[in-house]
């Protein structure tokens, strides 16, 4: 079974809210006005030209070029904005929820005290920025490090070593719960394998509400996909990575990786294009990328002892017909198959901001240390 379904870009609340969303190959702003999205924008930057800016954090004058830019063609003026929403990541791992955006929480993100490496740490800062030009309310909701894991999936062959939780974490519990409301279940009480497939590639096992296990999407492990190296055994790390410094192994993890490795862009218009024309080299690396995605969702299936509700997909990479055909083809014994295409990471952020300011919603206070911190014979 597999069913379409868009999710619509109306959030309840009266207010001026400001979403910045940047991502792996683009910068996402959106203003939502009285529960309505009135300008959306999403700038392709491709991974080869924001590899010669630097580091991430070099980005931050860069992509807030593209947001004034974005500001000043469509004439929007944010004076007296209610509340500017940047998606986070690379603080400590926190647990699911909305976070007020202050002077730690940016300064963790920025010295990657979580571990991960990926545009979306400069959401925060972006918003810090756009926040103390126009005031409002600045918040993060569900980054990439929400940590929900059981023990079993922290566990490596390597004593003090752990695996992370870094993942899509806001489109992913985004699209479930969109689900369950289209369902008219509950989420707490059911099991989802839930995929992001774009530019990274998640893939999640939601047990009862918690995401409780899947791939580290940020460190390279799972599928390769347009940016990301993907899983590879240890010697052939070692064989490859020997001798190579920190930067471009950090790249291939997050940004030199993927399709940008083997086509030197991480363009998946551009990549299928050729597939299409019947490039036979474009068609096979493709085809894995695929096959590897269907890999994950079905060792999900077993996290999830085969009680598996539904199988959600989600992401940009679903414009394409064969990357969801491969999934029906492959797993689609698994579960019934629901197909989200995009992403509703502004909406998920609008309505964040939409519960604080109506009062339903008392925004966290980001603690500065990980939530999960060791086992007790640690």
């Amino acid at each position: 079974m597999q069913e379409r379904t868009n999710v619509g870009q109306r959030v309840t609340g009266p207010w001026r809210i400001f979403v910045i969303n940047p991502g792996s190959t683009s910068t996402k702003v959106s203003l939502f006005e009285k529960g309505a999205c009135v300008f959306d924008t999403d700038v392709f930057h491709d991974s080869p030209t924001l590899r010669a800016l630097g580091t991430i954090n070099d980005q931050l004058d860069y992509r807030m070029e593209v947001l004034d830019d974005f500001l000043a063609t469509n004439g929007i003026d944010l004076t007296g904005v209610n509340a500017v929403v940047g998606r986070g990541g690379g603080c400590y791992p926190v647990e699911s929820g909305i976070y007020a955006i202050d002077d730690r929480l940016v300064a963790d993100t920025r010295a990657c005290k979580g571990g991960l490496y990926h545009a979306s740490m400069l959401g925060v800062q972006m918003a810090q920025r756009v926040h103390e030009r126009y005031s409002g309310i600045a918040l993060m909701v569900n980054p990439p490090i929400v940590d929900e894991l059981c023990d079993e999936a922290r566990i490596t062959g390597v004593r003090g070593v752990y695996r992370k939780a870094v993942s899509h974490a806001l489109n992913l519990k985004a699209v479930a719960r969109h689900h369950c409301e289209e369902q008219g279940i509950s989420y707490q009480d059911h099991n989802f394998i839930v995929c992001h497939i774009d530019g990274g590639i998640s893939i999640t096992a939601h047990r009862h509400g918690h995401m409780v296990d899947g791939n580290d999407a940020g460190g390279g492990e799972g599928p390769f996909t347009p940016t990301r190296m993907g899983s590879m055994a240890v010697t052939d790390v070692l064989h490859y990575l020997y001798g190579k410094k920190p930067e471009e192994i950090q790249a291939l993890c997050s940004q030199a990786g993927g399709l940008s490795s083997w086509f030197g862009t991480s363009n998946s218009d551009q990549v299928h294009a050729l597939v299409e024309a019947g490039d036979p080299l474009a068609a096979r690396v493709w085809s894995a990328m695929v096959y590897q995605t269907c890999k994950w969702i079905a060792s999900m299936a077993a996290v999830l002892e085969g009680r598996v509700d539904a199988i959600l997909l989600t992401g940009g990479l679903l414009r394409f017909d064969d990357v969801v055909q491969g999934v029906r083809d492959r797993c689609g014994w698994i579960a019934p198959i629901y197909v989200y295409p995009g992403e509703f990471e502004q909406q998920a952020m609008a309505q964040a901001a939409c519960d604080v300011l109506s009062g339903a919603v008392e925004p966290r206070v980001y603690p500065g240390a990980p939530v999960w911190q060791g086992f007790a014979e640690n």
